[in-house]
């Protein structure tokens, strides 16, 4: 089959996320190298210990949480820094029209960010109060531990083994690993992988899960998804796994892919990820999340995920508390 024609709709993601960087009004925004270095997957995500709390629990929100010390710190600085995708179309991308970040992410950042200044979403933008870097999934963790971002909203599985590294905010949306396969490939059931090139993006909890369902496939990886789309576009690989989320934006552009016909592979909890040492401001992003209850995740999903051609049928999932 000739790929070339699908070739436009992943790089078209691509140039969106890294060429249009430096332009218009995010000029703080920074991004990764074209090749991230490879990293390790991460650990298996085990049965939570934490003295019997579940993997989802996190830290109840306060009525002080705008007055903590680390939530008046970020706001005497005068930016919250926040770590997200630029490539991942509905969650995290840039539009490549008006240069500006938008997605699911986005409006959680807004949201967050509206909260710590006590601002509209509308004030956020003109004041121009969070700065965007645009990273890889690898990136994630070394970047919370090192400081270089306050927050990571970068559709990020909470588990076990990731709470022993960051803290995370309650779960903000439930997706699941799905496969993404070419049209008339020939694939059509998980058995048909068996030998097929799968691409995943490195640092991501979808390459030991695709290993676990298919243990004769080989898996490509790529610094991030978008790249990944490339490889599979290029022929470079035969399939793409990720999130359905993810997934649901590269069929937006790209009428020459589909979905594996086959329930969720598995389940994956996003939340925001948070220094361990900054319980402070994981509370008040789960007080975000309270206040986004009232209708505010409904219209966030409404605008970016809701429009996906993918039937996500995501509803905003419930809090778990118990830190």
């Amino acid at each position: 089959m000739n790929r070339r024609p699908r070739l436009l709709g992943a790089l078209a993601t691509l140039a969106g996320a890294v060429l249009l960087a430096g332009c218009g009004g995010y000029d703080t925004t920074t991004v990764p190298e074209p090749e991230a270095p490879a990293a390790a997957p991460p650990a298996a995500a085990a049965d939570c210990t934490n003295d019997g709390k579940d993997e989802l629990r996190s830290y109840r929100p306060t009525p002080d949480v705008r007055d903590s010390a680390t939530v008046r710190e970020i706001r005497d600085s005068g930016k919250l820094v926040a770590g997200v995708a630029g490539d991942t179309y509905l969650l995290g991308s840039r539009n490549p029209e008006t240069n500006e970040l938008e997605g699911f992410d986005i409006e959680l950042v807004y949201a967050i960010a509206g909260e710590i200044f006590g601002i509209d979403r509308q004030q956020v933008i003109d004041d121009n109060v969070v700065e965007f870097r645009v990273i890889t999934a690898s990136d994630r963790i070394a970047m919370l531990q090192d400081g270089t971002v306050d927050i990571v909203a970068r559709n990020m599985t909470i588990n076990c083994a990731r709470w022993k590294q960051i803290a995370f905010s309650a779960e903000y949306y439930r997706a699941g690993q799905k496969i993404l396969v070419g049209k008339g490939s020939g694939i059509t059931t998980e058995e048909d992988l068996a030998g097929k090139r799968i691409c995943a993006s490195a640092g991501t909890t979808t390459i030991d899960n695709i290993l676990t369902l298919v243990p004769d496939a080989e898996i490509v990886t790529a610094p991030d998804n978008s790249r990944c789309m490339v490889r599979f576009q290029n022929g470079d690989a035969d399939a793409v796994t990720s999130d359905d989320t993810v997934l649901a934006g590269f069929l937006a552009q790209d009428p020459y892919a589909e979905l594996l016909d086959t329930d969720q592979l598995t389940q994956e909890p996003y939340g925001v990820g948070v220094s361990r040492d900054r319980p402070d401001l994981v509370r008040l992003v789960n007080q975000v999340l309270e206040d986004w209850s009232g209708g505010g995740w409904q219209r966030a999903y409404d605008a970016t995920l809701g429009t996906a051609d993918a039937d996500l049928g995501a509803t905003q999932p419930p809090r778990a508390y118990g830190r």
